[in-house]
């Protein structure tokens, strides 16, 4: 097949190497910046440069851009996009994209999923991009309907052919109501927690927990910040959960009620037990 991959960063960039290192397929890739795009022509990432007169080619178009970038590059390209083709996007947040895709893609007669491959790195851009970042991942997938099950079989095969060992199926709400709790409440604790006075003298005082902790604290704001406030219902949601929390912490400590503090320390480690069963 020919697959067309729109943005090379760090997932764009990883897409197209896993793809050439994986299958017999053949790589178109295009990012806004040209210095790019010729660099992954000539390191062998991607055989060409995805352009309007090649994208009708194209079997498999992913996109890896911002949120409304896909969306508006949708709306762009569409017309010229060949039909049956199917256009992934593989952004971290669903609903905002696939409400207006599903009809775009309705429209001109081609097919669009919401995707979510669950993989990435602290560093960004191509230049970090690699064939192996998706090997043992899973590739969320959030398509209009599963009424098409041939589709989904063969969209399913394609996403392992490159390395992802699972595929999970859910909808763009439950999608985006999970993800505020597992990555994008996660990047907000992260950043907020480096901003304590002491981050500036940890050093010869942290250990692993301190790296855990914050190891995504540095992101780029830009995208961060679109995903959250498309998410900001969920996201909001799952901050006041864990604000709420820590205040039983503080007030346990406040009041010199150690049993208390015992008792939500308990509960928290019990709770993790039960998850990793």
């Amino acid at each position: 097949m020919i697959i067309g991959v729109v943005g090379l960063g760090l997932i764009g960039g990883s897409l197209c190497k896993a793809i050439k290192a994986n299958t017999e397929h053949t790589v178109f890739g295009y990012d806004l910046d040209s210095a790019i795009n010729s660099y992954a022509v000539m390191d062998g990432g991607i055989d060409a440069v995805l352009n309007d007169n090649n994208i009708n080619e194209c079997d498999y178009i992913l996109l890896s851009v911002y949120p409304k970038a896909t969306v508006e590059y949708l709306k762009e390209k569409a017309h010229i996009i060949k039909k049956d083709a199917v256009v992934i996007d593989c952004g971290g947040i669903k609903r905002g994209i696939c409400e207006q895709c599903f009809e775009i893609a309705d429209e001109f007669e081609f097919h669009f999923i919401g995707g979510h491959p669950m993989a990435g790195l602290h560093h960004s851009g191509y230049k970090y991009s690699n064939a192996t970042l998706f090997n043992d991942a899973s590739m969320i997938l959030t398509p209009k309907d599963t009424d098409d099950i041939n589709m989904l079989q063969d969209v399913t095969a394609f996403i392992k052919s490159i390395g992802f060992s699972s595929v999970t199926v859910t909808t763009p709400e439950k999608h985006d109501e999970i993800i505020a709790f597992t990555s994008q409440l996660a990047h907000v604790v992260s950043n907020a927690y480096v901003k304590s006075p002491q981050a500036k003298v940890h050093k010869g005082f942290s250990a692993g927990s301190y790296k855990d902790l914050t190891r995504v604290a540095k992101l780029n704001e830009n995208m961060w910040a679109e995903l959250f406030m498309l998410n900001k219902d969920n996201l909001i949601n799952e901050i006041d959960h864990i604000v709420n929390s820590l205040v039983q912490y503080k007030e346990a400590m406040m009041n010199d009620d150690t049993e208390l503090l015992r008792a939500l320390l308990k509960n928290g480690s019990d709770r993790k037990k039960e998850i990793d069963k």
